[in-house]
C-alpha cells in the first residue's frame, strides 16, 4: 500500500489505488475476461419486472392500514428499491445497453429509478464515476465520509443512529464535499420523477407514494442490504481498502458484493462478475471477504477500532496529476 503517514484517523496512504495494476495484470494473463465486457442482455428485464412489480405493489397498499403498509415497506418494497438502487449503479457503467447507446443506459436508469420516489439515478451516474477514477481521494471521492460524520458518529449508539440516518448523509455530501454543475441529465430526471409521482398521487393517493419512498429511506439505512455500503471500502483489515462479499444477498442485489472485481472492472455486469473470480481465481481467492453483511453491520457497530474514519484516504493533488 505504501508509505503511511497519520493525519486524523483516516489511513492515509500516498499510492495510487491498487485496482488499475490488478486489472492490467489479470488481462494480460487471461485476455477472455474482455469478452465479459460490454452490455448484459438480461439486465433490463430483469429490471424492469422489478420496476412493473413495485408499481403492481404499489397499488394494492393504496388501502391498507398505516401499520401494514410501512411493515411491507420495510420488508418487501424496500428492498426492491435498494436493489434497483444496485440496479442503477450497474446502468450508471453503461451495461444495460451498452457504450454505443450511452442515452439509453441514462434514461434506462431514470426508467429504473421511478418507484424509488426521489430521483437519484442521474446525479449517481455523476458522482460514481468519480468514485473510481480517485478512489478515496480527499474531496473528490464523495463515498467517503465527511469531517462531521467522523467526529461525531463515534460511540455504538451513535454508529447505530448513523445506519440509519445514512440514505440522509449521502444525499447531502455531494453538496458538501465536491459540488458539481447541474446536468441536463438531472432534469429530466427530476421531471419524470415528479410528472410520475403526481400521476400516482392523482389515481391511487399518497399511499403508495409512502409506500415507495419511506421504503427506500428504511431499507437504504438501518437494513441487512445495507451492509454492503460498510463492507466495501471501510478498512477491516489494514491493507485492504475494497473487500467483497460472498454471500447469498448478492443473488438479489445484482452482485454488488463482489465489489473488488467490480472496481478491477467497471465494465462488467454484475450478473458476470462470478466469472472474474473464476476466471482468474488467484487474485482475489487469498484476499479477505464478508461472508454475512449483517455481520459486517455488527461488528461496525460495536467494535470500538472500527468507525466511520476506517477509510483509506489520498491526496487530491497526486490524484489530479495521475489522471
Amino acid at each position: 500500500m505504501g508509505n503511511r503517514i497519520p493525519r486524523g484517523d483516516f489511513e492515509w496512504v500516498y499510492t495510487d489505488q491498487p485496482h488499475t495494476q490488478r486489472r492490467k495484470e489479470i488481462l494480460a494473463k487471461y485476455p477472455a475476461i474482455k469478452s465479459l465486457m460490454g452490455p448484459d442482455p438480461h439486465l433490463k428485464w430483469i429490471v424492469s419486472c422489478m420496476v412493473l412489480i413495485q408499481f403492481c405493489a404499489g397499488y394494492l397498499v393504496k388501502d391498507l392500514s398505516w401499520q401494514w403498509l410501512f411493515f411491507w415497506a420495510y420488508a418487501f418494497g424496500g428492498c426492491v428499491n435498494h436493489s434497483l438502487t444496485l440496479a442503477i449503479h450497474d446502468i450508471s457503467h453503461n451495461v444495460a445497453f451498452g457504450n454505443k447507446f450511452i442515452q439509453w443506459n441514462r434514461w434506462f436508469a431514470v426508467f429504473a429509478n421511478l418507484p424509488i420516489g426521489l430521483p437519484y439515478s442521474a446525479s449517481f451516474k455523476k458522482y460514481h464515476v468519480d468514485h473510481h477514477r480517485y478512489l478515496g481521494v480527499d474531496k473528490l471521492d464523495v463515498d467517503l465520509p465527511t469531517d462531521f460524520e467522523c467526529w461525531f458518529f463515534c460511540t455504538p449508539m451513535r454508529k447505530l443512529l448513523w445506519l440509519f440516518l445514512q440514505p440522509i448523509f449521502y444525499a447531502l455530501r455531494p453538496f458538501l464535499l465536491n459540488r458539481l454543475a447541474i446536468t441536463q441529465m438531472e432534469v429530466f430526471n427530476f421531471l419524470t420523477q415528479l410528472a410520475v409521482n403526481f400521476m400516482i398521487y392523482t389515481l391511487w393517493g399518497v399511499k403508495p407514494l409512502v409506500y415507495f419512498i419511506v421504503g427506500t429511506f428504511l431499507c437504504m439505512g438501518l437494513h441487512p442490504f445495507s451492509g454492503h455500503f460498510i463492507a466495501e471500502h471501510y478498512v477491516f483489515m489494514k491493507g485492504y481498502e475494497t473487500c467483497s462479499y460472498y454471500g447469498p444477498l448478492n443473488w438479489i442485489t445484482f452482485n454488488v458484493g463482489y465489489h473488488m472485481e467490480h472496481h478491477d472492472f467497471p465494465s462488467i455486469s454484475g450478473l458476470k462478475l462470478p466469472m472474474v473470480r473464476k476466471i482468474a481465481p488467484e487474485y482475489y481467492d487469498n484476499l479477505p471477504y464478508h461472508n454475512s453483511w449483517v455481520q459486517v453491520i455488527r461488528d461496525f457497530i460495536f467494535n470500538d477500532s472500527l468507525g466511520l474514519s476506517s477509510r483509506v484516504k489520498r491526496s487530491p493533488k497526486k490524484a489530479l496529476k495521475t489522471f
